[in-house]
């Protein structure tokens, strides 16, 4: 996984859960992320929601699934979907 840096060449590489799949081959994945407190040092989360696109329409709520920085495919989406790593039951 990326640690957020890109060298050339690389693409950033995200894992995050599918919260919206009701656009034409779009679905929202939210990604959640623990960084200390620069103050306190206590853990807390921050969540990011990332457009993505997804050509079959194949991706549902709940899923598990790792997206890729690519091209501005449109105002907000910059980012497709590579795999799906886990559905749920």
């Amino acid at each position: 996984m990326s640690d957020g840096t890109a060298a050339q060449g690389q693409r950033k590489v995200r894992q995050g859960t599918v919260v919206s799949d009701r656009m034409e081959k779009t679905v929202v994945v939210s990604i959640e992320r623990q960084l200390a407190h620069p103050l306190y040092g206590k853990q807390v989360s921050r969540r990011k929601r990332y457009q993505a696109h997804d050509e079959e329409n194949e991706y549902q709520v709940g899923d598990v699934v790792r997206i890729e920085e690519t091209r501005p495919l449109s105002k907000k989406k910059r980012w497709r979907v590579l795999e799906l790593i886990e559905r749920p039951e």
